[in-house]
């Protein structure tokens, strides 16, 4: 997209944007058979030799989900990329789970007379009837164990009801809130992530990129449904952060490459338009807007605003969310040529949504980044507030520094589900690989960010939108968290008011907006909401 400057967004937001707030509804609450053997936690797994890295591990069990037990199949193994003339590109890990029907599992050797194919049918009766998940974080360099274990598979951390991180030893436990009961579930790592990597004296370049990453994700989905026999399922996709960002992307590449129209997509802590956060880019104050109101929202947490502002936190926003896309956009517009009196009362106002010093509004020109609103909003107390989930504080160890040292909504998690996820993948779901899982990957950097026409800013808006006309029956769910700081929900109102959709099209969004951060699935409250919400979303899209 061409770079839009703030005349622009001056306009846009002024016109085109409307509370987000008050306009939507939001809940303010915060391969082989062989013996039958039983593994160490008690599942039943199906009888096979112990799996190698080079083949799938096929694992059976059941869970229980508000009383009833769901028996379903698991499996873990890498999928063989391919080109045309079949040499092997890279290999990608997945984990996928399938509810179980009455019918016997064949997981004999597949139908298709390819030897790339290794084994296995899937046990889906009627694929038709059965809708079909993909699922991947973003990053770039994510692994989709945040997803897979925090929110949407059949174990999930165990965290503390607030969603705070206990002692090690950490633990899986049955995930009771598993979108498994509504879909059967495909975790994808892209290359370069989990145990996904490229092939042997394989270019870096062909897979870490936009465009590239995307091309790679949509032939690894054509290869599992080929394989797993599930093209008629109705298909959905999940991401979040900058698998949102490639989901929107995916949207309509599968639709133009190879003809998959999704039925749904689930887009959780979206950045479809990243002018709508980055700063500093080219004069962009876009950013600074649509940050306020997360601003807002953490300083709430926190009781920094005064007693009428935390009196009611849906009441505040709405009244932060008229004055950042009105007087803000006008302030920020008119700059240098703001008289004394009226850029003090625009100070005045900033640090009283803010929670900051009115001295550091005046001397930052009216525009309060977001690493120094972590350093500085809880400075009093030695403290820092994390970047994916301003609720949560550790102690700043570098209280000079103007940038945070660490973010301490990341740091506490990392350990949990790195640590859970490399023995569950080996002790229940039997797959045996001596790679490190990367849970976070520094490999696929540089990350190549391309731009349509080679300048502006990275925007998939457009591919989503195009999607969503070529295939009107595609629904898309936005679920944001208020106290995310990475990718803050006002910006994904702002990306979703500004896609120019038919009236009858913007009737297939849905927006949702819970008490958490980026992975607002961390407190108990929100993972319940966000599955009742994914279910409810997948069943409106089936019809």
């Amino acid at each position: 997209m061409q770079t839009r400057n703030i005349i622009t967004a001056v306009i846009g937001l002024a016109l085109g944007s409307l509370p987000c707030i008050a306009n939507t509804t939001a809940s303010v609450t915060a391969s082989q058979p062989s013996a039958t053997q039983p593994s160490n936690n008690g599942d039943k797994v199906e009888g096979k030799p112990k799996a190698t890295s080079e083949e799938p591990s096929v694992t059976k069990h059941e869970i229980t989900i508000q009383g009833s037990i769901l028996k379903y199949r698991a499996t873990a193994g890498t999928m063989p990329m391919e080109d045309e003339q079949g040499k092997l590109k890279a290999k990608v890990f997945f984990v996928a789970y399938e509810k179980e029907t009455d019918q016997a599992i064949d997981v004999g050797p597949s139908k298709v007379d390819d030897a790339t194919f290794g084994t296995t049918t899937s046990p889906v009766a009627d694929p038709a009837k059965r809708p079909l998940t993909f699922v991947f974080n973003g990053g770039p360099g994510a692994a989709a164990v945040w997803l897979h274990l925090g929110t949407a598979g059949p174990r999930r951390i165990s965290l503390e009801p607030d969603g705070q991180v206990p002692a090690p030893p950490y633990r899986l436990t049955e995930n009771g809130y598993t979108w498994l009961d509504t879909t059967d579930l495909v975790f994808i790592d892209p290359v370069g992530t989990g145990f996904s990597r490229p092939a042997k004296d394989e270019k870096r370049e062909q897979f870490y990129g936009t465009k590239a990453d995307i091309n790679w994700v949509a032939d690894f989905i054509r290869l599992y449904v080929t394989k797993y026999e599930r093209w008629l399922s109705p298909q959905f996709l999940a991401g979040e952060s900058y698998g949102t960002t490639r989901a929107a992307g995916l949207s309509e590449y599968l639709l133009d490459r190879y003809g998959i129209a999704l039925n749904g997509i689930i887009l959780i802590s979206s950045v479809l338009d990243f002018q709508t956060i980055l700063l500093a880019q080219n004069s962009n104050d876009l950013p600074y807007i649509l940050y306020l109101p997360t601003y807002a929202a953490s300083a709430w947490y926190h009781k920094k605003l005064s007693d009428d502002l935390q009196a009611d936190l849906r009441t505040t926003l709405q009244e932060v969310e008229r004055w950042a896309i009105g007087p803000y956009v006008i302030a920020l517009a008119q700059d240098g040529s703001m008289d004394d009196v009226q850029r003090e009362k625009v100070a005045q106002r900033l640090a009283r949504y803010t929670g900051l010093p009115v001295d550091f509004v005046r001397k930052s020109n009216l525009r309060v980044d977001p690493h120094a609103f972590q350093k500085l909003l809880l400075a009093n107390q030695g403290k820092l507030t994390g970047r994916f989930d301003a609720r949560i504080t550790g102690f700043d160890s570098e209280p000079t520094w103007n940038y945070p040292p660490y973010d301490p909504s990341l740091s506490q998690y990392f350990a949990i589900y790195s640590t859970t996820f490399n023995d569950y993948v080996r002790r229940t779901l039997e797959y045996k690989s001596v790679l490190p899982y990367e849970v976070l990957s520094e490999k696929v950097r540089p990350w190549k960010f391309e731009e349509q026409g080679g300048k502006g800013y990275l925007s998939v808006a457009d591919n989503l939108r195009s999607a969503m006309v070529k295939n009107p029956h595609l629904k898309i769910m936005f679920a944001s968290g208020y106290f995310d700081l990475a990718t803050p929900y006002f910006a994904t109102c702002y990306t979703v008011n500004h896609l120019n959709l038919h009236p009858e099209l913007r009737g297939n969004i849905t927006k949702k907006f819970y008490m958490g951060g980026h992975m607002m699935y961390h407190n108990r409250a929100s993972l319940q909401r966000l599955k009742a919400d994914v279910a409810a979303f997948i069943r409106s899209a089936l019809h």
